[in-house]
Protein backbone atom coordinates (compact mmCIF):
# COMPACT_ATOMS: atom_id res chain seq x y z
CA UNK A 1 0.00 0.00 0.00
CA UNK A 2 0.95 3.74 -0.49
CA UNK A 3 1.31 6.05 1.76
CA UNK A 4 0.25 8.84 0.29
CA UNK A 5 -2.65 7.91 -1.59
CA UNK A 6 -3.80 4.79 0.01
CA UNK A 7 -3.65 3.03 -3.45
CA UNK A 8 -3.65 -0.59 -3.86
CA UNK A 9 -2.16 -2.07 -7.08
CA UNK A 10 -2.89 1.25 -8.49
CA UNK A 11 -6.79 0.43 -8.36
CA UNK A 12 -8.05 0.19 -4.75
CA UNK A 13 -8.24 3.22 -3.19
CA UNK A 14 -8.36 2.53 0.82
CA UNK A 15 -11.28 4.82 2.88
CA UNK A 16 -11.56 3.48 5.93
CA UNK A 17 -10.70 0.36 8.27
CA UNK A 18 -13.48 -2.31 8.71
CA UNK A 19 -11.93 -4.48 10.99
CA UNK A 20 -9.43 -7.12 11.96
CA UNK A 21 -10.23 -11.01 12.26
CA UNK A 22 -7.44 -13.37 13.14
CA UNK A 23 -4.57 -13.18 10.22
CA UNK A 24 -5.97 -9.61 8.52
CA UNK A 25 -7.62 -6.54 8.58
CA UNK A 26 -10.55 -5.08 6.28
CA UNK A 27 -10.86 -1.65 4.69
CA UNK A 28 -13.60 -0.18 2.66
CA UNK A 29 -12.19 0.26 -0.54
CA UNK A 30 -13.21 2.09 -4.12
CA UNK A 31 -12.48 0.55 -7.57
CA UNK A 32 -11.41 3.21 -9.30
CA UNK A 33 -11.58 1.91 -12.67
CA UNK A 34 -15.40 0.58 -11.72
CA UNK A 35 -16.33 2.89 -9.60
CA UNK A 36 -17.71 0.67 -6.89
CA UNK A 37 -17.09 -0.01 -3.44
CA UNK A 38 -15.34 -3.21 -2.45
CA UNK A 39 -14.14 -4.74 0.95
CA UNK A 40 -9.96 -5.22 0.66
CA UNK A 41 -8.59 -7.91 3.30
CA UNK A 42 -4.92 -7.64 3.37
CA UNK A 43 -3.20 -10.16 4.95
CA UNK A 44 -1.11 -8.65 8.36
CA UNK A 45 2.42 -7.62 7.84
CA UNK A 46 3.81 -10.44 10.43
CA UNK A 47 1.81 -13.07 8.61
CA UNK A 48 3.44 -12.51 5.50
CA UNK A 49 6.25 -15.02 6.47
CA UNK A 50 4.06 -17.38 8.05
CA UNK A 51 3.37 -20.07 4.94
CA UNK A 52 0.23 -21.58 6.57
CA UNK A 53 -1.17 -18.42 6.81
CA UNK A 54 -0.27 -17.65 3.14
CA UNK A 55 -1.61 -20.43 2.19
CA UNK A 56 -5.04 -19.91 4.60
CA UNK A 57 -4.87 -16.50 2.84
CA UNK A 58 -4.53 -17.84 -1.14
CA UNK A 59 -6.97 -21.02 -0.40
CA UNK A 60 -9.94 -18.26 0.72
CA UNK A 61 -9.72 -16.29 -2.26
CA UNK A 62 -9.87 -19.56 -4.57
CA UNK A 63 -12.36 -21.04 -2.82
CA UNK A 64 -14.84 -18.40 -2.86
CA UNK A 65 -13.78 -17.29 -6.14
CA UNK A 66 -14.84 -20.67 -7.52
CA UNK A 67 -17.88 -20.71 -6.12
CA UNK A 68 -21.07 -18.22 -8.01
CA UNK A 69 -24.29 -18.14 -5.60
CA UNK A 70 -26.34 -14.90 -4.29
CA UNK A 71 -25.49 -16.23 -0.20
CA UNK A 72 -22.13 -16.36 -1.08
CA UNK A 73 -19.55 -13.10 -1.09
CA UNK A 74 -17.83 -12.41 -4.13
CA UNK A 75 -14.45 -12.37 -4.91
CA UNK A 76 -13.37 -9.68 -7.77
CA UNK A 77 -9.35 -9.82 -7.68
CA UNK A 78 -6.71 -11.05 -5.36
CA UNK A 79 -2.91 -10.43 -5.38
CA UNK A 80 0.28 -9.06 -3.88
CA UNK A 81 1.64 -5.68 -3.94
CA UNK A 82 4.51 -4.88 -2.81
CA UNK A 83 4.62 -7.82 0.00
CA UNK A 84 0.95 -7.11 1.07
CA UNK A 85 -1.30 -10.19 0.05
CA UNK A 86 -4.72 -9.04 -0.68
CA UNK A 87 -8.14 -10.00 -1.72
CA UNK A 88 -11.12 -7.74 -3.06
CA UNK A 89 -14.25 -8.73 -2.61
CA UNK A 90 -17.90 -7.57 -2.77
CA UNK A 91 -18.90 -4.97 -0.12
CA UNK A 92 -21.74 -6.36 1.79
CA UNK A 93 -23.35 -3.74 4.08
CA UNK A 94 -25.07 -5.40 7.29
CA UNK A 95 -24.54 -6.96 10.74
CA UNK A 96 -22.68 -10.48 11.73
CA UNK A 97 -25.84 -13.00 12.24
CA UNK A 98 -23.56 -13.07 15.72
CA UNK A 99 -24.14 -9.19 16.06
CA UNK A 100 -28.22 -9.70 15.35
CA UNK A 101 -28.81 -12.46 17.68
CA UNK A 102 -26.42 -10.48 20.72
CA UNK A 103 -28.61 -7.77 19.95
CA UNK A 104 -32.04 -8.87 19.84
CA UNK A 105 -31.34 -12.65 21.49
CA UNK A 106 -33.44 -15.80 20.40
CA UNK A 107 -34.91 -15.17 16.86
CA UNK A 108 -38.36 -15.82 15.76
CA UNK A 109 -38.49 -19.21 14.28
CA UNK A 110 -39.45 -17.77 10.62
CA UNK A 111 -36.56 -15.32 10.32
CA UNK A 112 -34.36 -18.78 11.73
CA UNK A 113 -35.38 -20.72 9.29
CA UNK A 114 -35.73 -18.26 6.44
CA UNK A 115 -32.05 -17.58 7.50
CA UNK A 116 -30.99 -21.58 7.68
CA UNK A 117 -32.43 -21.81 4.04
CA UNK A 118 -29.69 -19.19 2.70
CA UNK A 119 -26.94 -21.02 4.14
CA UNK A 120 -27.95 -24.73 3.63
CA UNK A 121 -28.44 -23.50 0.01
CA UNK A 122 -24.95 -21.74 -0.36
CA UNK A 123 -22.92 -24.37 1.58
CA UNK A 124 -24.61 -26.98 -1.13
CA UNK A 125 -23.38 -25.18 -3.61
CA UNK A 126 -19.43 -25.62 -1.94
CA UNK A 127 -20.24 -29.00 -1.77
CA UNK A 128 -21.42 -29.78 -4.93
CA UNK A 129 -18.15 -27.81 -6.03
CA UNK A 130 -16.13 -30.20 -3.59
CA UNK A 131 -15.03 -27.48 -1.22
CA UNK A 132 -15.63 -27.84 2.65
CA UNK A 133 -15.91 -24.52 4.24
CA UNK A 134 -14.41 -25.90 8.35
CA UNK A 135 -15.68 -22.47 9.85
CA UNK A 136 -19.53 -22.05 9.64
CA UNK A 137 -20.34 -19.53 12.31
CA UNK A 138 -22.61 -16.63 12.85
CA UNK A 139 -19.29 -14.69 12.69
CA UNK A 140 -18.76 -15.40 9.30
CA UNK A 141 -22.57 -14.50 8.47
CA UNK A 142 -23.49 -10.91 7.09
CA UNK A 143 -26.91 -10.41 7.55
CA UNK A 144 -28.46 -7.67 5.26
CA UNK A 145 -31.19 -5.01 5.81
CA UNK A 146 -33.50 -6.86 3.57
CA UNK A 147 -32.78 -10.13 5.69
CA UNK A 148 -30.64 -11.89 2.72
CA UNK A 149 -27.42 -13.34 3.96
CA UNK A 150 -23.93 -13.95 2.64
CA UNK A 151 -21.93 -16.33 4.06
CA UNK A 152 -17.61 -15.38 3.98
CA UNK A 153 -14.39 -16.20 5.04
CA UNK A 154 -13.16 -19.72 3.43
CA UNK A 155 -9.88 -19.02 4.89
CA UNK A 156 -9.68 -22.60 5.94
CA UNK A 157 -11.62 -24.47 3.12
CA UNK A 158 -10.61 -27.71 1.70
CA UNK A 159 -11.28 -28.85 -1.57
CA UNK A 160 -11.67 -32.72 -1.94
CA UNK A 161 -8.34 -34.02 -1.57
CA UNK A 162 -6.47 -30.80 -0.85
CA UNK A 163 -4.44 -30.80 2.56
CA UNK A 164 -6.01 -30.02 5.67
CA UNK A 165 -4.83 -27.05 7.46
CA UNK A 166 -4.03 -28.54 10.55
CA UNK A 167 -1.60 -28.33 12.85
CA UNK A 168 -0.36 -30.49 15.84
CA UNK A 169 -2.86 -30.02 19.07
CA UNK A 170 -4.49 -27.56 17.10
CA UNK A 171 -7.60 -27.50 14.72
CA UNK A 172 -8.47 -24.72 12.83
CA UNK A 173 -12.06 -23.37 13.03
CA UNK A 174 -14.54 -22.04 15.79
CA UNK A 175 -14.75 -24.61 19.15
CA UNK A 176 -18.19 -24.15 19.66
CA UNK A 177 -19.13 -25.20 16.36
CA UNK A 178 -16.69 -27.98 15.82
CA UNK A 179 -18.07 -31.50 14.66
CA UNK A 180 -17.22 -34.30 17.16
CA UNK A 181 -15.35 -36.24 14.49
CA UNK A 182 -12.99 -33.27 14.16
CA UNK A 183 -12.02 -32.38 17.83
CA UNK A 184 -10.42 -36.06 17.36
CA UNK A 185 -8.44 -35.24 14.58
CA UNK A 186 -10.87 -37.15 11.80
CA UNK A 187 -10.65 -35.20 8.14
CA UNK A 188 -13.60 -32.73 7.49
CA UNK A 189 -16.39 -33.80 5.40
CA UNK A 190 -19.75 -32.43 4.14
CA UNK A 191 -21.13 -33.92 7.39
CA UNK A 192 -19.11 -31.58 9.63
CA UNK A 193 -20.20 -28.08 8.12
CA UNK A 194 -23.63 -29.77 8.46
CA UNK A 195 -22.97 -30.16 12.29
CA UNK A 196 -21.63 -26.52 12.16
CA UNK A 197 -25.13 -25.51 10.34
CA UNK A 198 -27.36 -27.37 13.19
CA UNK A 199 -25.47 -25.55 15.73
CA UNK A 200 -26.29 -22.33 14.59
CA UNK A 201 -29.47 -23.03 14.25
CA UNK A 202 -29.56 -23.87 17.59
CA UNK A 203 -28.01 -20.43 18.69
CA UNK A 204 -30.29 -18.46 16.75
CA UNK A 205 -33.71 -19.85 18.16
CA UNK A 206 -31.56 -19.95 21.79
CA UNK A 207 -29.85 -16.98 21.50
CA UNK A 208 -26.35 -18.78 22.73
CA UNK A 209 -24.71 -22.05 21.96
CA UNK A 210 -25.32 -24.98 22.70
CA UNK A 211 -22.13 -25.99 24.75
CA UNK A 212 -20.06 -23.25 27.32
CA UNK A 213 -17.26 -24.28 29.27
CA UNK A 214 -13.76 -21.86 30.67
CA UNK A 215 -11.00 -23.37 28.12
CA UNK A 216 -11.15 -24.37 24.46
CA UNK A 217 -10.83 -28.19 25.04
CA UNK A 218 -14.10 -28.54 27.72
CA UNK A 219 -15.74 -27.05 24.73
CA UNK A 220 -14.32 -29.50 22.62
CA UNK A 221 -15.12 -32.66 25.06
CA UNK A 222 -18.86 -31.66 25.77
CA UNK A 223 -19.51 -31.82 21.80
CA UNK A 224 -18.08 -34.94 21.64
CA UNK A 225 -19.59 -36.82 25.18
CA UNK A 226 -22.61 -34.58 26.49
CA UNK A 227 -26.17 -35.02 24.75
CA UNK A 228 -27.57 -31.82 22.43
CA UNK A 229 -29.41 -29.37 24.73
CA UNK A 230 -33.03 -29.88 24.13
CA UNK A 231 -34.14 -26.33 21.98
CA UNK A 232 -37.76 -26.24 23.32
CA UNK A 233 -36.83 -26.64 26.87
CA UNK A 234 -35.23 -23.22 26.21
CA UNK A 235 -37.56 -21.95 23.75
CA UNK A 236 -40.99 -23.63 23.70
CA UNK A 237 -42.51 -21.65 20.73
CA UNK A 238 -40.37 -23.82 18.40
CA UNK A 239 -41.68 -26.51 17.11
CA UNK A 240 -40.82 -30.46 17.49
CA UNK A 241 -40.00 -30.40 13.54
CA UNK A 242 -37.26 -27.95 14.09
CA UNK A 243 -36.12 -29.57 16.88
CA UNK A 244 -35.81 -32.77 14.86
CA UNK A 245 -33.92 -30.86 12.61
CA UNK A 246 -31.27 -29.74 14.41
CA UNK A 247 -31.09 -33.19 16.67
CA UNK A 248 -30.14 -35.20 13.19
CA UNK A 249 -28.02 -32.15 12.02
CA UNK A 250 -25.81 -32.62 15.39
CA UNK A 251 -25.79 -36.27 15.96
CA UNK A 252 -22.58 -37.21 17.50
CA UNK A 253 -22.26 -39.86 14.35
CA UNK A 254 -21.30 -38.21 11.01
CA UNK A 255 -23.91 -41.20 9.83
CA UNK A 256 -26.65 -39.94 11.25
CA UNK A 257 -26.65 -36.71 10.21
CA UNK A 258 -27.90 -35.43 7.00
CA UNK A 259 -26.60 -37.15 3.97
CA UNK A 260 -26.57 -33.75 2.66
CA UNK A 261 -26.82 -29.88 2.60
CA UNK A 262 -29.27 -30.32 0.00
CA UNK A 263 -31.38 -32.92 1.90
CA UNK A 264 -31.01 -30.62 5.20
CA UNK A 265 -32.43 -28.21 2.64
CA UNK A 266 -35.72 -29.79 2.51
CA UNK A 267 -36.51 -30.91 5.57
CA UNK A 268 -35.92 -26.94 6.93
CA UNK A 269 -38.19 -25.93 3.80
CA UNK A 270 -41.37 -27.48 5.03
CA UNK A 271 -40.71 -27.78 9.09
CA UNK A 272 -43.14 -24.79 9.67
CA UNK A 273 -46.41 -26.56 7.84
CA UNK A 274 -49.29 -27.04 10.64
CA UNK A 275 -49.04 -30.67 9.60
CA UNK A 276 -45.55 -30.72 10.85
CA UNK A 277 -45.18 -29.20 13.97
CA UNK A 278 -45.99 -31.88 16.29
CA UNK A 279 -44.60 -34.88 14.77
CA UNK A 280 -42.96 -37.66 16.09
CA UNK A 281 -39.98 -36.59 18.26
CA UNK A 282 -36.76 -38.17 16.96
CA UNK A 283 -34.31 -39.83 18.93
CA UNK A 284 -31.07 -41.19 18.51
CA UNK A 285 -29.18 -43.52 19.83
CA UNK A 286 -25.53 -42.30 21.14
CA UNK A 287 -22.30 -44.17 20.12
CA UNK A 288 -21.73 -45.14 23.87
CA UNK A 289 -25.23 -47.38 23.64
CA UNK A 290 -24.35 -48.94 20.65
CA UNK A 291 -21.11 -49.98 21.79
CA UNK A 292 -23.17 -52.08 24.92
CA UNK A 293 -25.38 -53.42 22.23
CA UNK A 294 -22.57 -54.70 20.56
CA UNK A 295 -20.96 -56.45 23.71
CA UNK A 296 -23.76 -57.32 24.88
CA UNK A 297 -24.26 -61.56 25.28
CA UNK A 298 -20.34 -61.64 24.41
CA UNK A 299 -19.47 -63.08 27.81
CA UNK A 300 -17.25 -66.44 28.04
CA UNK A 301 -17.87 -68.90 31.02
CA UNK A 302 -15.05 -70.51 33.12
CA UNK A 303 -14.46 -74.33 31.96
CA UNK A 304 -15.32 -76.31 35.23
CA UNK A 305 -11.58 -78.18 35.91
CA UNK A 306 -11.90 -79.33 39.55
CA UNK A 307 -13.83 -82.93 39.62
CA UNK A 308 -12.14 -86.40 39.47
CA UNK A 309 -12.81 -88.35 36.31
CA UNK A 310 -12.78 -92.15 36.71
CA UNK A 311 -11.47 -94.32 34.02
CA UNK A 312 -15.36 -95.09 32.67
CA UNK A 313 -15.20 -91.11 32.79
CA UNK A 314 -12.32 -90.95 30.77
CA UNK A 315 -13.66 -93.04 28.34
CA UNK A 316 -16.66 -91.36 28.02
CA UNK A 317 -15.36 -88.38 27.60
CA UNK A 318 -12.95 -89.45 25.09
CA UNK A 319 -16.65 -90.23 22.94
CA UNK A 320 -17.62 -86.95 23.91
CA UNK A 321 -14.56 -85.31 22.43
CA UNK A 322 -15.17 -86.99 19.27
CA UNK A 323 -18.78 -86.06 18.64
CA UNK A 324 -17.67 -82.23 19.54
CA UNK A 325 -14.94 -82.50 16.66
CA UNK A 326 -17.64 -83.86 13.95
CA UNK A 327 -20.09 -81.23 15.59
CA UNK A 328 -17.59 -78.12 15.90
CA UNK A 329 -16.62 -79.36 11.96
CA UNK A 330 -20.72 -79.00 11.08
CA UNK A 331 -20.54 -75.67 12.35
CA UNK A 332 -17.30 -74.33 11.34
CA UNK A 333 -18.71 -75.34 7.85
CA UNK A 334 -22.43 -73.55 8.68
CA UNK A 335 -20.91 -70.46 9.74
CA UNK A 336 -18.44 -70.46 6.93
CA UNK A 337 -21.18 -70.47 4.65
CA UNK A 338 -23.37 -67.72 6.27
CA UNK A 339 -20.22 -65.89 6.50
CA UNK A 340 -19.55 -66.07 3.00
CA UNK A 341 -23.63 -65.49 2.01
CA UNK A 342 -23.17 -62.28 4.38
CA UNK A 343 -19.76 -61.25 2.65
CA UNK A 344 -21.74 -61.76 -0.74
CA UNK A 345 -25.03 -59.57 0.33
CA UNK A 346 -22.67 -56.93 1.50
CA UNK A 347 -20.49 -56.47 -1.64
CA UNK A 348 -24.36 -56.65 -2.92
CA UNK A 349 -25.34 -53.50 -1.10
CA UNK A 350 -22.09 -51.63 -1.98
CA UNK A 351 -22.33 -52.34 -5.08
CA UNK A 352 -18.77 -54.20 -5.07
CA UNK A 353 -21.01 -57.22 -6.81
CA UNK A 354 -24.14 -56.21 -8.39
CA UNK A 355 -27.04 -58.20 -9.47
CA UNK A 356 -28.81 -58.10 -12.86
CA UNK A 357 -27.40 -55.90 -15.55
CA UNK A 358 -24.08 -53.93 -15.16
CA UNK A 359 -24.65 -51.42 -16.91
CA UNK A 360 -26.80 -48.16 -17.25
CA UNK A 361 -27.77 -45.58 -19.83
CA UNK A 362 -26.89 -42.10 -19.30
CA UNK A 363 -29.85 -39.87 -18.06
CA UNK A 364 -30.42 -36.86 -19.75
CA UNK A 365 -29.02 -33.79 -17.46
CA UNK A 366 -29.66 -31.13 -19.89
CA UNK A 367 -31.03 -28.13 -17.72
CA UNK A 368 -30.45 -29.64 -14.52
CA UNK A 369 -28.11 -27.99 -11.59
CA UNK A 370 -25.83 -29.62 -9.93
CA UNK A 371 -27.86 -30.96 -7.39
CA UNK A 372 -30.58 -32.28 -9.59
CA UNK A 373 -28.07 -34.08 -11.85
CA UNK A 374 -26.30 -35.65 -8.58
CA UNK A 375 -29.58 -36.90 -7.05
CA UNK A 376 -30.61 -38.24 -10.92
CA UNK A 377 -27.21 -40.36 -11.29
CA UNK A 378 -27.47 -41.65 -7.48
CA UNK A 379 -30.47 -43.27 -8.66
CA UNK A 380 -29.22 -44.58 -11.48
CA UNK A 381 -26.14 -46.10 -9.43
CA UNK A 382 -23.67 -43.29 -10.93
CA UNK A 383 -21.38 -40.93 -9.66
CA UNK A 384 -21.13 -37.26 -10.30
CA UNK A 385 -17.43 -36.06 -11.29
CA UNK A 386 -17.43 -33.02 -8.94
CA UNK A 387 -14.00 -32.11 -9.31
CA UNK A 388 -13.40 -31.81 -13.14
CA UNK A 389 -16.37 -29.80 -13.85
CA UNK A 390 -16.57 -27.55 -17.26
CA UNK A 391 -18.19 -24.30 -17.07
CA UNK A 392 -18.74 -22.35 -20.34
CA UNK A 393 -20.37 -19.41 -21.71
CA UNK A 394 -24.12 -20.35 -23.47
CA UNK A 395 -26.38 -18.31 -26.27
CA UNK A 396 -29.62 -19.04 -24.50
CA UNK A 397 -29.01 -21.38 -20.86
CA UNK A 398 -29.24 -20.06 -17.90
CA UNK A 399 -26.48 -20.00 -15.28
CA UNK A 400 -25.94 -22.84 -13.40
CA UNK A 401 -28.34 -25.50 -15.65
CA UNK A 402 -26.13 -28.53 -17.28
CA UNK A 403 -25.85 -27.95 -20.94
CA UNK A 404 -23.68 -31.53 -21.98
CA UNK A 405 -22.10 -34.66 -20.05
CA UNK A 406 -19.38 -36.98 -20.61
CA UNK A 407 -20.22 -39.26 -21.76
CA UNK A 408 -23.40 -38.50 -23.26
CA UNK A 409 -26.89 -38.98 -22.37
CA UNK A 410 -28.45 -42.37 -23.37
CA UNK A 411 -24.66 -43.86 -23.49
CA UNK A 412 -24.44 -47.34 -21.95
CA UNK A 413 -21.97 -47.58 -19.26
CA UNK A 414 -21.13 -49.49 -16.45
CA UNK A 415 -22.34 -48.42 -12.61
CA UNK A 416 -20.67 -46.45 -10.56
CA UNK A 417 -18.79 -45.22 -13.40
CA UNK A 418 -18.05 -41.27 -13.23
CA UNK A 419 -19.75 -38.63 -15.03
CA UNK A 420 -18.43 -35.61 -16.14
CA UNK A 421 -20.62 -32.36 -16.80
CA UNK A 422 -20.40 -29.10 -18.96
CA UNK A 423 -22.53 -26.33 -17.04
CA UNK A 424 -23.75 -22.76 -18.37
CA UNK A 425 -21.49 -20.19 -16.33
CA UNK A 426 -24.30 -17.51 -18.28
CA UNK A 427 -25.58 -16.20 -21.35
CA UNK A 428 -23.18 -15.11 -23.40
CA UNK A 429 -22.51 -12.09 -25.96
CA UNK A 430 -21.56 -13.37 -29.64
CA UNK A 431 -18.65 -11.21 -31.39
CA UNK A 432 -19.39 -10.43 -34.95
CA UNK A 433 -16.97 -10.36 -37.50
CA UNK A 434 -16.08 -6.58 -37.78
CA UNK A 435 -13.14 -6.58 -40.56
CA UNK A 436 -14.17 -4.45 -43.69
CA UNK A 437 -16.16 -2.08 -41.33
CA UNK A 438 -15.55 1.70 -40.10
CA UNK A 439 -13.36 1.85 -37.32
CA UNK A 440 -15.68 4.64 -35.20
CA UNK A 441 -19.08 3.02 -36.55
CA UNK A 442 -17.97 -0.12 -34.63
CA UNK A 443 -16.27 1.45 -31.76
CA UNK A 444 -19.37 3.96 -31.23
CA UNK A 445 -21.44 0.75 -31.56
CA UNK A 446 -19.81 -1.52 -29.12
CA UNK A 447 -19.32 0.86 -26.32
CA UNK A 448 -22.44 2.08 -26.51
CA UNK A 449 -23.85 -1.93 -26.27
CA UNK A 450 -20.95 -3.29 -23.96
CA UNK A 451 -19.94 -1.17 -21.68
CA UNK A 452 -17.34 -3.18 -19.73
CA UNK A 453 -15.87 -4.51 -22.97
CA UNK A 454 -12.68 -2.54 -23.02
CA UNK A 455 -11.52 -1.23 -27.32
CA UNK A 456 -8.24 -1.02 -28.33
CA UNK A 457 -7.17 0.28 -31.21
CA UNK A 458 -4.29 -0.34 -33.28
CA UNK A 459 -3.34 1.80 -36.91
CA UNK A 460 -1.60 -0.36 -39.10
CA UNK A 461 -0.29 0.60 -42.89
CA UNK A 462 -2.71 -0.81 -45.36
CA UNK A 463 -3.91 -0.19 -48.89
CA UNK A 464 -7.41 -0.48 -47.56
CA UNK A 465 -9.44 2.75 -46.95
CA UNK A 466 -8.10 4.83 -44.00
CA UNK A 467 -10.18 3.65 -40.86
CA UNK A 468 -11.30 0.26 -42.51
CA UNK A 469 -10.78 -2.45 -39.52
CA UNK A 470 -8.16 -5.08 -41.26
CA UNK A 471 -8.66 -7.36 -38.27
CA UNK A 472 -9.50 -7.92 -34.30
CA UNK A 473 -7.40 -9.88 -31.92
CA UNK A 474 -8.63 -10.98 -28.16
CA UNK A 475 -12.14 -12.13 -29.08
CA UNK A 476 -13.01 -13.68 -32.58
CA UNK A 477 -15.50 -13.52 -34.69
CA UNK A 478 -17.96 -16.70 -33.48
CA UNK A 479 -16.89 -16.35 -30.16
CA UNK A 480 -19.04 -15.54 -26.55
CA UNK A 481 -17.64 -13.02 -23.72
CA UNK A 482 -19.32 -12.28 -20.54
CA UNK A 483 -20.91 -8.52 -21.37
CA UNK A 484 -20.90 -8.38 -17.64
CA UNK A 485 -17.37 -9.02 -17.06
CA UNK A 486 -14.15 -6.64 -18.25
CA UNK A 487 -12.92 -8.37 -21.07
CA UNK A 488 -10.34 -6.91 -24.18
CA UNK A 489 -11.11 -6.80 -27.88
CA UNK A 490 -8.18 -5.22 -30.02
CA UNK A 491 -9.24 -3.96 -33.75
CA UNK A 492 -6.17 -2.92 -36.25
CA UNK A 493 -7.60 -0.44 -39.04
CA UNK A 494 -6.05 0.97 -42.03
CA UNK A 495 -3.75 3.84 -40.91
CA UNK A 496 -5.11 7.38 -41.57
CA UNK A 497 -2.86 9.64 -44.03
CA UNK A 498 -0.53 12.69 -42.17
CA UNK A 499 0.70 15.13 -43.74
CA UNK A 500 2.26 18.20 -42.71
CA UNK A 501 -0.17 21.17 -43.72
CA UNK A 502 1.83 23.27 -46.86
CA UNK A 503 3.02 26.84 -45.60
CA UNK A 504 2.17 28.01 -49.43
CA UNK A 505 -1.74 27.61 -49.31
CA UNK A 506 -1.43 31.48 -47.01
CA UNK A 507 -1.96 33.82 -50.02
CA UNK A 508 -3.39 31.53 -52.38
CA UNK A 509 -6.95 31.94 -53.75
CA UNK A 510 -9.19 29.41 -51.77
CA UNK A 511 -10.23 27.48 -54.13
CA UNK A 512 -6.07 26.57 -55.14
CA UNK A 513 -5.93 26.01 -51.64
CA UNK A 514 -8.62 23.66 -51.50
CA UNK A 515 -7.50 21.99 -54.53
CA UNK A 516 -3.78 21.21 -53.40
CA UNK A 517 -5.47 19.99 -50.00
CA UNK A 518 -7.57 17.49 -51.55
CA UNK A 519 -4.55 16.09 -53.64
CA UNK A 520 -2.76 15.56 -50.28
CA UNK A 521 -5.97 13.26 -49.19
CA UNK A 522 -6.98 15.95 -46.86
CA UNK A 523 -10.96 17.32 -46.62
CA UNK A 524 -10.83 21.22 -46.48
CA UNK A 525 -13.42 23.21 -45.68
CA UNK A 526 -13.30 27.57 -46.06
CA UNK A 527 -15.15 30.19 -43.91
CA UNK A 528 -14.59 33.67 -44.66
CA UNK A 529 -14.27 36.29 -41.99
CA UNK A 530 -16.18 39.02 -41.09
CA UNK A 531 -15.71 42.76 -42.38
CA UNK A 532 -18.71 44.20 -40.94
CA UNK A 533 -16.87 45.97 -38.34
CA UNK A 534 -14.36 47.40 -40.56
CA UNK A 535 -13.81 51.07 -42.26
CA UNK A 536 -14.03 51.27 -45.93
CA UNK A 537 -10.27 51.98 -46.16
CA UNK A 538 -9.61 48.78 -44.47
CA UNK A 539 -11.76 46.86 -46.88
CA UNK A 540 -9.64 48.44 -49.58
CA UNK A 541 -6.53 47.39 -48.29
CA UNK A 542 -8.00 43.28 -48.30
CA UNK A 543 -7.28 41.05 -50.60
CA UNK A 544 -10.42 39.44 -51.31
CA UNK A 545 -10.94 35.49 -51.39
CA UNK A 546 -7.33 34.95 -50.80
CA UNK A 547 -6.16 32.59 -47.60
CA UNK A 548 -5.24 34.07 -44.77
CA UNK A 549 -4.96 31.65 -42.17
CA UNK A 550 -6.05 28.03 -41.51
CA UNK A 551 -6.69 25.48 -38.29
CA UNK A 552 -4.95 23.16 -37.91
CA UNK A 553 -2.18 26.62 -38.52
CA UNK A 554 0.07 25.95 -42.07
CA UNK A 555 3.39 24.20 -40.82
CA UNK A 556 1.80 21.09 -38.70
CA UNK A 557 1.31 17.63 -38.79
CA UNK A 558 -2.73 16.65 -39.51
CA UNK A 559 -3.97 13.17 -39.23
CA UNK A 560 -7.16 13.21 -42.26
CA UNK A 561 -9.48 10.57 -39.85
CA UNK A 562 -12.82 10.24 -39.83
CA UNK A 563 -15.11 13.73 -39.90
CA UNK A 564 -11.90 16.30 -39.23
CA UNK A 565 -11.12 18.92 -41.58
CA UNK A 566 -8.71 21.94 -42.34
CA UNK A 567 -10.25 25.14 -41.63
CA UNK A 568 -9.54 27.97 -44.58
CA UNK A 569 -9.83 31.33 -43.55
CA UNK A 570 -10.24 34.41 -46.27
CA UNK A 571 -12.05 37.83 -46.50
Amino acid sequence: MTSKKNIIANRYEVLSHLGKGGMADVFLGIDTILNRQVAIKVLRTEMNTDAVSILRFEREAQAAAALAHPNIVEIYDVGDYKGHHYIVMEYVVGQTLKQVIKSRGPLLNEEAVDIMKQMCSAIAEAHSRGIIHRDIKPQNVIVKADGSIKILDFGIATAKGAMQLTQANNVMGSVHYLAPELARGEPSSPQSDIYALGICLYEMLAGDVPFKAEQAVQVALKHMRDPMPDIRAVNNTVPQSIENIITRATAKLPAQRYRSCDEMLRDISTCLRPDRRNEKKLILKMPEQQKRQTLEGMELQPADTDHEMTAKNQTDDLEKQKKNKRTMKILVTILCAVAAVAIFFTMVLSGVVTLGPRTVKVPDLSGMTIAEAQDTLDKDTLVLNTENITYTLTKDTKKGQIIASDPAADTEIDKKSEVSVTVSSGIGAEVQDYTGKNIDDVKDSLSAKYPYLKITVQEEASDKKAGTIIRQEGLTAGTLFDPDVVTQITLVCSAYPSVTIPTDIIGKTVAEATAELEAMGVTARSSNRDISNMSQEERDKLKIGVVIECSPAAGTSYTQKGSNYVTLYYY
